[in-house]
């Protein structure tokens, strides 16, 4: 059983896409897609351990991929990486932004020194990684950016770092849509909203019974999925996407339209999930009651 991607295979046959944070949870399944889709992938992370297990799955379901250990934060490493990719593969096709990270807490509990590291993990790096990207090889040849934020409408509570870094990336990518498309180089994002991955289970035992009720906040009331996230992505990537860019697809369920003045009062029924990845597992966190 293999990736159930509804692509068309070898959509990405001999095209080399660089996905950041691809040792766990959307970055490890938009890495298992692209690769069952014909792509050379280069996974980047800062774990080592974990970027081994992706590299062995994705090598027993028959696909191509290469690790490279890496944090985003630091240009040289960044620039390595870059230069690697182009010297093994002759090309670099897209950038999937994905790599970042945050710790839940209110606004005044926030230190200085915390706000720097999360800003830097989630914007800042991906700022080195685009900008390494298009003048090492996008800006002569084209290619396609993938930025990865966040469900970050109307502000974001407890996660005012990220938040704040997630939103910067979007009007980032906004900028170098306008600025770099006449090299051909498109950039888009993609937010999700609540989605069951392993994040999940990085969060304090007592933030569980908030996240078992988060469906039901939700217009669509269920969590996503990784390979809903991927999806888009992927078409993103996609020569069906060629006309655009500077965009953002939200895929979050409709939570951001679920407005003071309206409450869920239906029962919901006819809300199918998508779930293409076939070693997807569910957040441990979300089996608890």
């Amino acid at each position: 059983m293999g990736y159930n991607s509804v692509f068309a295979p070898d959509l990405f046959k001999d095209q080399t896409i660089i996905v950041t944070g691809g040792g766990s949870g959307i970055g490890r399944c938009t890495a298992h897609e692209l690769a069952h889709l014909g792509a050379n992938v280069v996974i980047v992370g800062r774990n080592p351990e974990k970027l081994d297990t992706v590299t062995r799955e994705i090598a027993e379901d028959g696909g191509k991929v290469t690790a490279m250990t890496c944090d985003i934060r630091d240009e040289a490493q960044v620039i390595s990486v870059i230069d690697r990719t182009v010297e093994t593969f002759g090309a670099i096709h897209g950038l999937v932004n994905n790599a970042g990270g945050q710790y839940r807490t209110e606004l005044k509990t926030i230190s200085t020194k915390g706000f720097e590291a999360v800003v830097r993990n989630n914007l800042t790096g991906g700022f080195i990684f685009m900008r390494e990207a298009y003048l090492r090889w996008m800006e002569a040849n084209g290619g396609a950016i993938v930025n990865i934020i966040a469900d970050i409408w109307n502000g974001w509570p407890e996660m005012g770092h990220s938040g704040a870094s997630r939103g910067g990336m979007l009007t980032l990518s906004e900028t170098a849509a306008c600025e770099w498309a006449h090299s051909g180089v498109r950039v888009n994002t993609v937010a999700p909203g609540g989605i069951a991955s392993s994040g999940f289970d990085t969060y304090p035992e007592e933030i569980g019974p908030r996240l078992r009720e988060y469906a039901t906040k939700v217009p669509l009331p269920r969590y996503g999925t990784e390979s809903e996230i991927s999806a888009a992505i992927v078409y993103l990537l996609s020569p069906a996407a060629a006309y655009i860019t500077g965009s953002c697809i939200r895929v979050d369920g409709g939570a951001p339209n679920l407005r003071q003045t309206w409450t869920q009062k239906y029962e919901a029924t006819n809300i199918p999930e998508f779930n293409g990845f076939h070693r997807a597992v569910q957040p441990e966190v979300l089996k608890r009651r």
